[in-house]
């Protein structure tokens, strides 16, 4: 169970005979529909059996809940999970090893030369370096279109052989910017960022980010989850992350949000994940973390305005469904978009098909925008992200 932690697919192919031994028809519909829907249930199911063949070989008593009770979402027996999940990984993947430099502006001849050129005299190698050149968007307003093209570029170095104090290096580059024109970020990479969740009753993504933590995929230390009710205490502490509780009434919103705001400074929070909370955050709380905000939502969401999209959805028989991430702004769900997927739906599809398809993408969704963020494979430009493969 503990190796396949590392590897889900490979995980999926010693667990689905065990509850579908006989029926290959299902044993095929669960891989082709629903491997990512149930790939935490499947982890979660995998560990206790596994720990339960070890009581039982000892003589204890088998660990309490019963694995449909995690495929159907239950959290019961919740807390008797902890001690099933496996170590937490470092997440020291490529990206998370190396340094990166983000450089964003006007395009020039000669500018990918010069910035990697800068880091190989300061004895710095470069393991991945991305460029793009696009032309900019015209104005909306009728007036003439800007000259030029708009250039981005993300370099992966590696700075084990740095031969100058960081600060010189630095003081290089922004020296570079300022001839070029161009505007830079340098991450070195060292430093793991610190993470807040904030959730309000639906439990998909919470559990999503901490199963991906847990096993290695996020580099970042969750610190706090943030709520305003207390229904997911559980879920936080079977990861053993601190779960905060701020009831919010229209009444009590904006002094609620100032302890929130104190909480996150007090741990020294960098990037705080709206998982479903159901709350529009003030312009001050989104000044504050500007750029540092990720929301996730239906991406049909301004077609069917409300609580229950997925009912609207059904009713008007749409064909696509989906979801967006994106930095959270003062313009609700209008911020820049870091990540989007869709998948089809059809007329057999009842609601219950359309809220479980969209909760399987609103996580992965959510999960690939974080790890875009922590990777420094995002930048921001005025209205659109730029993101970087990994």
């Amino acid at each position: 169970a503990a190796a396949g932690v590392q590897d889900a697919a490979q995980m999926s192919k010693v667990v689905f005979p065990i509850f579908l031994r006989g029926h290959p028809q299902a044993i095929s519909q669960f891989h082709e529909r629903n491997i990512n829907n149930i790939k935490s249930a499947i982890l979660t199911k995998a560990h206790r059996q596994s720990s339960n063949r070890i009581r039982r070989a000892f003589g204890t008593s088998p660990i309490a809940g019963s694995s449909n009770d995690v495929i159907t979402g239950s959290l019961s027996g919740a807390k008797d999970l902890t001690s099933l999940l496996p170590p937490a990984s470092s997440g020291a993947g490529r990206n998370a090893r190396g340094a990166k430099l983000l450089v964003s502006g006007p395009d020039a001849a000669g500018i990918v030369a010069s910035f990697s050129q800068l880091l190989y005299r300061h004895g710095c190698g470069i393991v991945d370096c991305a460029s793009e050149s696009s032309q900019r968007d015209d104005d909306d307003k009728g007036v003439t279109p800007s000259s030029g093209r708009k250039f981005f570029q993300r370099i992966l170095f590696d700075h084990g052989g740095l031969s100058a104090e960081r600060k010189v290096v630095e003081r290089e580059v922004d020296a570079l910017c300022a001839t070029f024109g161009v505007k830079s970020k340098v991450c070195w990479g060292d430093r793991r960022r610190k993470v807040a969740i904030f959730v309000s009753k639906y439990d998909h993504c919470l559990w999503e980010l901490l199963l991906r933590h847990r096993a290695g995929e996020l580099h970042c230390d969750i610190v706090a989850v943030v709520s305003n009710h207390e229904d997911l205490r559980p879920v936080a502490e079977t990861f053993d992350v601190p779960y905060h509780v701020y009831p919010i009434t229209r009444e009590t919103k904006s002094g609620q949000e100032v302890s929130q705001l104190d909480l996150l400074r007090s741990h020294g929070v960098d990037l705080v994940v709206l998982a479903r909370y159901m709350q529009i955050l003030s312009a001050a709380f989104c000044a504050e973390y500007r750029n540092r905000i990720i929301n996730i939502h239906h991406s049909f969401l301004p077609a069917f305005v409300g609580s229950r999209p997925y009912h609207q959805a059904h009713e008007r028989g749409v064909k696509l469904i989906g979801a967006t991430a994106h930095y959270a702004t003062l313009d609700l769900d209008q911020g820049p978009i870091i990540e989007q997927d869709i998948t089809r739906v059809g007329h057999r599809d009842d609601v219950s098909d359309l809220i479980r398809k969209g909760r399987t993408l609103e996580k992965n969704v959510l999960v690939s925008a974080v790890r875009a963020h922590l990777d420094e494979r995002v930048i921001v430009d005025e209205h659109k992200c730029i993101v970087f493969s990994e």
